[in-house]
C-alpha cells in the first residue's frame, strides 16, 4: 500500500529534509516515528529538497507499508505525540501505486520573508534586513524571470543537476501593512539554493546595487560568479506543492499560513 503524508516543519534544526548519515533530518525524523507505529522500515519519498534551515508550511512525502493501515486519521494522531514539536503532519491518504511525490508533482510554490525592523519573535522565520529597499524596482526585475528557463546563474555549484531548466509562473514582491516583504516564486521545479539566490540578487536591485536591466543580463550571462550571496536560510519557505487532480489532492495546510 502506498500513503501519502502532507506535512509542515520548522527547519531550523535540521539539515534539510534528505537523509544524512550525520546529521538531523526530517526525513530521518519521520521514518524513525512511522517505523515504530507501523511496526516496519520506513523509507520515506519527498516532493523534493529543502537546504539546511528552510522551512514548509506545505510538504508532501509518500512511503510503502506491507499492510493497509488500518485507521490513517487515528494513526496521523499518534504521529503527532511522536514526532519533536518543530514537525507536524496533517493527513495520511492511500493513493495508486504509482503515485510519487516528487516525480508526479507539477508544480511548487516557494515564500521568502523579509523584515525591515529587529523583532526576536519572527528571528527565526524572516529575514531581518535594515536597508531600504525599492519595491517596485525588485518587482521590474522579479517579473523578468518569467521570460527565461536557464538559471544557471542560481544553481548551486556541483549539485549534479541533469539540466537547470526551469519554467517560472509567477515570482513576485508585496509588502503587508507592518511593513514585512514577501517574495512568491511559482515553478515547475526549483535548483539548489536557487531561490536563496534569486531573493539575494533581487534584494541587491532594490538597495541599487543591480538595476532590473543588470539583473536581467545576470540571467542571461548564466554565470553564477555574477549573482549576489544566498539570502539567509531561515526566511524561506516552502509553501505549496500542486498535483494533477487524479494523482492527489490537498487534504490540509492548503493555505499559506505562518502562525
Amino acid at each position: 500500500m502506498r500513503y501519502f503524508l502532507e506535512l509542515r516543519y520548522n527547519g531550523a534544526a535540521y539539515c534539510g529534509w534528505q537523509r544524512q548519515p550525520d546529521q538531523p533530518s526530517v526525513q530521518q525524523t519521520l521514518e524513525r516515528a512511522l517505523a515504530t507505529l507501523l511496526r516496519e522500515p520506513v523509507a520515506l519519498t519527498g516532493a523534493g529538497r529543502t537546504d539546511t534551515g528552510v522551512n514548509a508550511a506545505y510538504y508532501v512525502a509518500h512511503f510503502d507499508c506491507e499492510r493497509p493501515v488500518a485507521d490513517p486519521a487515528q494513526t496521523v494522531y499518534k504521529l503527532n505525540f511522536l514526532l519533536p514539536g518543530d514537525i507536524a503532519v496533517g493527513s495520511m491518504t492511500p493513493v495508486a501505486e504509482d503515485a510519487h511525490a516528487r516525480f508526479h508533482a507539477r508544480e511548487r510554490e516557494y515564500r521568502y520573508f523579509i523584515e525591515p525592523r529587529k523583532n526576536p519573535f519572527t528571528r527565526h522565520e524572516t529575514w531581518q534586513y535594515y536597508v531600504p529597499l525599492d519595491v517596485g524596482r525588485m518587482n521590474e526585475a522579479a517579473v523578468l524571470l518569467t521570460e527565461y528557463d536557464d538559471f544557471t546563474s542560481f544553481a548551486k555549484l556541483n549539485s549534479n543537476n541533469k539540466t537547470n531548466i526551469c519554467r517560472v509562473k509567477e515570482a513576485v514582491w508585496t509588502i503587508d501593512s507592518r511593513g514585512t516583504m514577501c517574495f512568491t516564486i511559482r515553478a515547475d521545479r526549483f535548483l539548489r539554493n536557487m531561490v536563496r539566490s534569486l531573493v539575494g540578487t533581487l534584494v541587491d536591485v532594490g538597495r541599487g546595487r543591480y538595476t532590473p536591466d543588470g539583473f536581467r543580463s545576470i540571467v542571461e550571462s548564466r554565470d553564477l560568479s555574477r549573482s549576489s550571496a544566498g539570502a539567509p536560510a531561515q526566511g524561506l519557505f516552502l509553501s505549496d506543492v500542486v498535483y494533477p487532480a487524479d494523482i492527489f489532492e490537498h487534504q490540509c495546510f492548503s493555505k499559506f499560513k505562518m502562525l
